[in-house]
């Protein structure tokens, strides 16, 4: 699907780029990072960067849908974050002068560009707009890191499974809100995304399936009662 897409030559009639991190950024600056960036299309499962290597820029998702996931000491994967299109990637690491403290893979198939760390960290230098959103999305992901701790240590595993529900509804809805859509997700990436075991996973599908609060077509996911999901989600608060 996305093999055909290329993004625009200059970064100001990209349509994600005004709700982008480089939103902040003036025409100027813009046409700065036109010069510099590149992209890269990725398949789904593909690897965009992995964890432990150093960032040579940042990642601007143009099209598609990316996961953020760790492995951890019992060899399980983790997924700690979702991201979509507008969405900017692999700067934390960037700014702490550190490697990925997550590896970055395709979730569908994805077109993504990519800034040189020398010219996003100019850009800071020079717009303090910037600087102050940077600081900001980096506030944000901590306050969202230490919900999701307390939720895996507390927030029983149906409860977690709604919740994922909602955020994978909110990341794959269409534009067009009234639009009929489902959910492409594997019983393992959902299984990581709440911390549990996929036959867990799978067997509390069945259960909302039963309830008629979802459908399943294969890896397909097409959540049929919102408001009822979004109540089971907040049960134990």
């Amino acid at each position: 699907m996305y093999s055909k897409l290329t993004p625009p030559s200059h970064c100001l009639d990209c349509p994600h780029v005004h709700k982008s991190l480089l939103g902040a950024c003036p025409v100027s600056e813009l046409a700065q990072v036109a010069q510099a960036k590149s992209y890269q299309v990725y398949r789904k499962g593909q690897l965009i960067y992995h964890r432990g290597s150093r960032p040579g820029g940042i990642h601007c998702i143009h099209g598609g849908k990316v996961k953020l996931s760790r492995v951890t000491a019992d060899g399980k994967e983790q997924i700690v974050r979702l991201a979509k299109e507008g969405d900017v990637l692999g700067y934390p690491p960037i700014i702490a002068n550190n490697t990925y403290t997550t590896t970055a893979v395709a979730l569908t198939d994805c077109v993504v560009c990519h800034v040189p760390r020398c010219d996003f960290l100019s850009l800071i230098e020079q717009n303090t707009q910037l600087a102050h959103s940077v600081m900001r999305l980096l506030a944000n992901a901590l306050h969202h890191s230490e919900q999701r701790l307390l939720h895996l240590a507390y927030k029983p595993v149906r409860q977690r499974l709604a919740e994922a529900l909602l955020l994978l509804h909110e990341l794959f809805r269409p534009a067009d809100e009234a639009a009929s859509f489902s959910i492409p997700v594997s019983r393992d990436d959902l299984a990581a995304l709440i911390g549990t075991a996929k036959e867990t996973a799978s067997r509390l599908l069945s259960d909302f399936r039963d309830e008629n609060l979802l459908r399943t077509q294969g890896s397909r996911i097409t959540v049929l009662d919102v408001e009822q999901v979004a109540r089971i989600s907040m049960q134990y608060e």
